[in-house]
């Protein structure tokens, strides 16, 4: 009998658990269809201002009480937003379970959105995007995407700009909450020592204010292929890197095959990339692949760092193992250790409550049904090397790359020229 179940409420509320009979403890996720792929260019930074403003003060609690009602048992609160998604989150023991939720629903149905609290966290807020503008391994992948989604939502970075986060209103944050938090775009996700029919009781409890509907539809703007390269100047002493392009999107069957080759290419010590840029050339500390995935798209590519003298040695190392691997240099042995370090790298993740309500949320948001480990496990052992290769002659095609690259004023690089 399967532990996971899922009710939809007549309000359009999705409501997904997972019980686990082993554990003392639950994650309670409540997760909205809103991120900054929603916003424009005059409001960007606005769904992670609603996410901060949240924990600020409902009309009946003040931000200490909040904190401190659900920390008080032991538990704790906290909350993201990406480019698709906000989702506010606890966890704590199973006794607390109606606590946490009652502290949730009634921060997301009754904030205040005090101006004079929302000065304030703005500042804090553009701490934040001073503290990542500052961290070249972070803003270069925001960089990356603005690149390569440009004239898409998809091209603006969840935290927004400076400009937008100190001149939002109250009003701005009422009425972007009116339009977005609806009750047609919640999910509520749980797993842990909790039960499907105690979850629905407590939504029908506490989530008493309808939230209304959203007739919002978000756009799904073609993206067009990029390329060339793209410099900017920080004053760093390591040079950081990207090449990389868009792919395929969460729904589509060949993302599982482009996260193997991920593996492949670069996830781990014993990836090729690590092994070529690091082990035997020692010019790189940091060199992997990343994937991330949205709806109906990818962002896929190579990140290293290095020294200004060794950019363009590195760049030339990455294009020979693009070109290996389309050459058909993949032994049966290498794609063995592939699928086993992604399956053990998924199955330990899921030893964490947190991890697997995040997973079940995400595969109900994308796929509209719980997808099991088991049914990724046999997906993945059914790939062959014809698939991998298939597929590298397709993605790693270096006409259909981009590179990013940050450096320091006075570095000059032949790559750059």
């Amino acid at each position: 009998m399967s532990r996971y179940k899922k009710t939809v409420l007549p309000n359009g509320v999705r409501i997904i658990t997972e019980t686990i009979p082993h554990v003392k403890s639950f994650s309670l996720g409540f997760w909205f269809s809103v991120g900054s792929r929603d916003e424009n260019q005059s409001n960007n930074g606005i769904s992670h201002v609603i996410e901060h403003m949240l924990f600020k003060g409902t009309k009946t609690r003040s931000a200490k009480q909040i904190a401190e009602e659900v920390e008080s048992c032991g538990g704790y609160l906290n909350a993201f937003t990406s480019k698709e998604q906000t989702c506010y989150y606890g966890r704590g023991l199973e006794e607390h379970l109606e606590t946490t939720f009652d502290v949730l629903s009634d921060m997301i149905q009754n904030p205040v959105f005090k101006t004079s609290e929302l000065k304030r966290e703005a500042k804090v807020i553009i701490d934040e995007l001073n503290d990542i503008e500052d961290n070249p391994e972070e803003i270069i992948f925001d960089k990356f995407e603005e690149h390569l989604y440009s004239g898409n939502s998809l091209a603006q970075s969840v935290i927004g700009t400076a400009d937008n986060i100190s001149s939002f209103s109250s009003g701005n944050l009422f009425r972007y909450l009116k339009n977005n938090y609806s009750s047609n775009r919640l999910l509520i996700a749980a797993s842990g020592s909790i039960t499907h029919k105690e979850i629905v009781k407590l939504v029908n409890k506490y989530l008493n204010n309808h939230l209304g509907q959203s007739l919002i539809k978000r756009e799904d703007n073609s993206i067009s292929e990029k390329n060339g390269i793209n410099i900017i100047e920080k004053e760093i002493q390591q040079v950081h890197a990207i090449i990389g392009r868009s792919t395929f999107g969460f729904k589509d069957k060949n993302r599982l095959k482009l996260l193997l080759l991920s593996q492949v290419l670069g996830e781990g010590s014993s990836s090729r990339l690590f092994q070529t840029l690091r082990e035997r050339n020692g010019i790189a500390y940091q060199v992997n692949t990343f994937l991330n995935s949205y709806y109906d798209i990818s962002s896929f590519g190579v990140y290293f760092s290095t020294n200004y003298k060794m950019v363009d040695k590195a760049l030339n190392l990455v294009s020979k193992e693009f070109k290996k691997l389309r050459d058909k240099k993949i032994t049966s042995k290498e794609l063995t250790r592939a699928k086993e370090s992604f399956k053990g790298g998924l199955l330990l993740s899921l030893e964490n409550t947190s991890n697997r309500m995040i997973r079940m949320a995400q595969s109900e948001l994308y796929f509209n049904r719980f997808v099991s480990t088991h049914e990724v496990i046999k997906k993945i052992d059914a790939l062959t090397r014809e698939d991998i290769i298939d597929l590298a002659n397709e993605v790693l095609r270096e006409e259909s790359f981009i590179k990013l690259i940050i450096k320091s004023k006075d570095t000059a690089l032949k790559s750059a020229a």
